[in-house]
């Protein structure tokens, strides 16, 4: 009987922490074998620093390639609205703030001028109809569509043209890039239109998207596996510092 009691405890306690594993704010991104981790100093400052991880047999995090510097929103950082949980001891993203959200999302498809690229994502060679919809409210609000396909009156109002290089003077910020997956339902000025793109400098901020080196760019890009479920992770130093046990993040080497 003894021992039968014992079997039971046992099975007990392993459901027991089944179930505390799977309300894990963790486990929404449990499947993610690559991480793209971006820290600033705070909420307000625009510099960070770009990390990259992959995850070993054993589940621990194991950091990859150089360290790497990026810029993010011109007015800095925001909660948004991704795979991890609402937090509200902080700013949130709105729609046309400036800031970049923060908190843990999916990577999607890749982007660029060309009409192909060297990664193994999904690729979008855009075209001078392409455009992102900025406008909330609006069925296609945070989507990239084109008006060759869904006619101009889908897009109205949209201020965000994919092939910048063509409607503003030549620029390259989106000469090669990816999706970061905030708001992907759309919510109501939840903000829209995030992506890692290429920077102008590496001072100034973007609209509220990350942005690096080309270099870094296309290492990224070469990386990055659709099989290993990516996500991209920014936040500020204090912030990952509160989250990083319980949303079992990587330990950051100190002086990297």
């Amino acid at each position: 009987m003894r021992n039968r009691l014992v079997t039971l405890l046992i099975a007990g306690l392993a459901f027991a922490g089944n179930v505390i594993a799977a309300k894990a704010p963790s486990a929404a991104w449990s499947n993610a074998n690559q991480m793209i981790l971006v820290t600033v100093p705070d909420w307000n400052t625009i510099e960070g620093t770009l990390r990259t991880y992959q995850r070993d047999h054993g589940g621990a995090w194991r950091e990859v390639g150089a360290v790497r510097p990026v810029v993010i929103g011109k007015s800095g950082a925001a909660w948004g609205i991704g795979l991890s949980p609402a937090q509200h001891d902080g700013p949130q993203k709105r729609e046309g703030d400036g800031r970049s959200p923060a908190g843990v999302f999916r990577i999607g498809t890749a982007f660029g001028y060309a009409a192909h690229a060297d990664t193994a994502l999904p690729y979008l060679a855009l075209t001078a109809t392409d455009w992102c919809m900025d406008v909330s409210g609006t069925p296609l609000y945070n989507r990239i569509a084109d008006t060759a396909k869904v006619g101009t009156a889908a897009l109205k109002g949209a201020s965000e043209p994919m092939r910048r290089d063509l409607h503003f003077h030549g620029d390259q910020a989106y000469r090669i890039g990816f999706v970061i997956e905030h708001n992907p339902d759309g919510a109501p000025n939840g903000g829209s239109c995030i992506f890692a793109h290429l920077w102008s400098s590496p001072t100034t901020g973007t609209t509220g998207c990350t942005a690096m080196t080309p270099d870094s760019m296309q290492h990224l890009l070469a990386w990055l596996k659709p099989e290993e479920h990516p996500v991209f992770v920014l936040l500020p130093q204090d912030e990952y510092a509160r989250l990083h046990h319980a949303w079992r993040l990587p330990d950051v080497k100190a002086g990297r």
